[in-house]
């Protein structure tokens, strides 16, 4: 049995050589497909491809949010500071504050201006390829973590399908044992119909009585519906228990619970009936929630 995954999690890993240190935040919510957003150090986007394949390779489904912040440690590093380009912000930043009152910048976000902190010219290869291979290391440690606590997630809802499931079962049952709904009991109460309609109003057309009310049985009985939502039933109960990337499919499936109850709900002839149709919905519409969490 392979572990049910949610979309909704959260990981951070730390890492550092002897030049940078680095944080890596990720978070992921729910989402129709895999759909991930960058947070990228100016300098570092050469990583956006590399970890949106790595991310891919290990998750499906849900909106991704991956950030990173480096601090340099020592050595030459990747980045240094644009000494005139600091000078500028600065100074723009003096005379915004003379005019306007608003508060000053804090310098990590002063340090986050494209230009501020630019690439070493000449960056040592053996460095380079060694914090690029560390960071994208660290990335992965986070993806592993993150899929942990969204599998984590994924197996506390478990036990919520199973009894939903058990609970759209039921209902089905009770919906079959409606004595309104038996066919001897429509039967008999379209025959006692017909007796009357034809009683009352002498020259119908015995036939076409006959074919409308073969229709109105027809429309009437519910078995078909109560086979589905069986069927149905079994369907989502296998794939919980095989688990895995199910949430698409168990979302189908809801539909198709939906489209049953709603029939169930328009056939109903009695108050029982009703009340056993609007418990489907409200029960499956639970089901449904749950379900677009997950992968």
């Amino acid at each position: 049995m392979t572990a049910l995954s949610s979309m909704t999690g959260f990981a951070r890993t730390e890492g550092a050589t002897e030049t940078a240190a680095w944080t890596w935040e990720i978070k992921s919510v729910n989402g129709r497909n895999l759909d991930i957003r960058t947070r990228l150090p100016y300098g570092y986007e050469f990583l956006d491809p590399l970890i949106r394949k790595s991310a891919a390779n290990r998750l499906t489904r849900g909106s991704l949010t991956a950030a990173l912040s480096v601090r340099q440690e020592g050595g030459t590093g990747r980045l240094r500071l644009n000494e005139d380009n600091l000078t500028i912000v600065l100074d723009a930043i003096r005379v915004v504050s003379e005019r306007a009152d608003v508060e000053r910048p804090r310098p990590e976000a002063i340090l986050n201006l494209r230009g501020v902190l630019e690439l070493a010219e000449d960056p040592d290869d053996e460095e380079e390829t060694g914090l690029r291979t560390a960071l994208l290391e660290s990335f992965e440690a986070a993806i592993e973590s993150l899929a942990g606590t969204r599998a984590e997630e994924g197996e506390l809802l478990r036990p919520h399908f199973e009894q939903q499931l058990k609970v759209i079962g039921d209902l089905a049952d009770r919906a079959a044992a409606v004595p309104g709904h038996q066919p001897d009991a429509i039967r008999q109460r379209l025959n006692e119909q017909i007796r009357q309609l034809m009683d009352d109003q002498k020259g119908l057309d015995e036939a076409r009585v006959l074919q409308e009310v073969a229709l109105l049985a027809t429309k009437a009985d519910i078995r078909e519906e109560i086979d589905r939502l069986r069927a149905h039933c079994r369907t989502a109960k296998d794939l919980i228990s095989a688990g895995g990337v199910i949430g698409r499919r168990l979302d189908h499936l809801c539909q198709e619970f939906n489209r049953e109850a709603n029939t169930i709900c328009s056939k109903s002839n009695d108050v029982d009936m009703t009340a056993i149709g609007l418990e489907l919905k409200a029960v499956i519409d639970q089901f449904r929630e749950q379900v677009q969490n997950l992968e």
